[in-house]
């Protein structure tokens, strides 16, 4: 599962990174815009986030903003549930949230680490104990989340038709580092499998890429329970206490 992760780039890093893979800062003129790809520490569902797409008028990967949270384009209203922040790789064929994004609508969410959270007993629970962890690449540089996404239209206030763009990240079986955690990881996507992961006019999906990445190219270590944001959430939890 990937409830919560998190970027140390700033907008012309992301920018960077983005142009480094041949990636188009599409619709992104305005400075409001600009501003949502500063750093966070904590990104949570509902927030917008940059995420990568096939624009379809260039055919090219593009960067917009979506909403963390799918809403299917059926979806009577434009909320998502709880459970539309991630989507499970073994049932995109067979869900009717996910079914058709899986097969037309795959995208990119750059990220540079996400947080999971050792299991509890009853008694922590009850006493709302939290144990998170940070998971980066061993270089911690940034990296992509394999997700899907679609659009809701429907009218806003004042009969004023609008769109709301939203994701999920795909997750997978967990590897070696994280099973302990939970039954669930992020799906992270290869640079060198970008264009086939977004590619919308494959016969098939690519399911060769829902897979679990390699725990030798990954790394965990303790943090304090997540508050606000910044930096200091990251540190490493025994440092603080030495």
């Amino acid at each position: 599962m990937c409830g919560r992760f998190g970027r140390r780039s700033d907008q012309s890093q992301v920018a960077a990174w983005a142009r480094s893979h041949d990636i188009d800062l599409f619709d992104l003129d305005s400075e409001t815009d600009y501003l949502r790809l500063a750093s966070s520490y904590n990104i949570a569902p509902s927030s917008k986030q940059p995420v990568v797409r096939i624009d379809r008028d260039t055919g090219k990967p593009a960067l917009t903003l979506m909403k963390w949270g799918l809403v299917p384009s059926w979806s009577p209203a434009p909320v998502a549930d709880f459970k539309s922040i991630n989507a499970r790789a073994d049932r995109l064929d067979s869900s009717g949230a996910w079914r058709e994004s899986w097969k037309r609508r795959r995208c990119l969410i750059p990220a540079e680490f996400f947080y999971e959270w050792e299991p509890l007993s009853v008694e922590e629970k009850r006493r709302r104990i939290s144990r998170p962890w940070a998971v980066s690449l061993v270089d911690e540089s940034t990296f992509a989340f394999g997700g899907i996404w679609d659009r809701w239209k429907g009218n806003g206030d004042k009969d004023r038709s609008f769109v709301l763009y939203s994701f999920s990240i795909v997750t997978v079986d967990p590897n070696e580092l994280l099973e302990p955690f939970h039954n669930r990881c992020p799906l992270i996507i290869e640079p060198k499998d970008y264009q086939r992961w977004l590619e919308p006019e494959s016969p098939h999906p690519p399911v060769d890429l829902l897979r679990t990445f390699p725990a030798e190219k990954m790394k965990a270590w303790r943090v304090a329970p997540l508050r606000g944001d910044g930096p200091q959430l990251l540190a490493p939890l025994d440092d603080r206490h030495s």
